[in-house]
C-alpha cells in the first residue's frame, strides 16, 4: 500500500501525544478522528485512481476532510 498523506499524525506532528490521549478518553474527539481517517483513506483512493469518482465529489469530500480537521484542529487547541 502507498503512503496516504494528510494522516492527523502528520498534520498535527506537534500533538500526536494528545491525539492518541483524547482518541482514548474523549469519545467525540475519537469519532472526529475514525471520520476524518475514514474520509482521507476514501480521499487518497480517488487521487490515486484505485476508486476513481467524478470531479464534484472528489472536492466535496476534500471539503468534508478540510472540515474534519478544522474540528480536530480545534479542539487540539483549547
Amino acid at each position: 500500500m502507498s503512503h496516504t498523506p494528510h494522516e492527523l499524525h502528520e498534520e498535527f506532528p506537534d500533538k500526536a501525544e494528545e491525539i492518541s490521549r483524547l482518541k482514548k478518553s474523549d469519545a467525540h474527539f475519537a469519532r472526529l478522528a475514525e471520520e476524518y481517517h475514514e474520509l482521507n483513506r476514501k480521499v487518497h483512493r480517488t487521487e490515486t485512481n484505485v476508486e476513481p469518482v467524478e470531479d464534484l465529489i472528489a472536492v466535496e469530500m476534500r471539503k468534508q476532510r478540510a472540515v474534519l480537521k478544522d474540528e480536530i484542529y480545534k479542539i487540539l487547541s483549547s
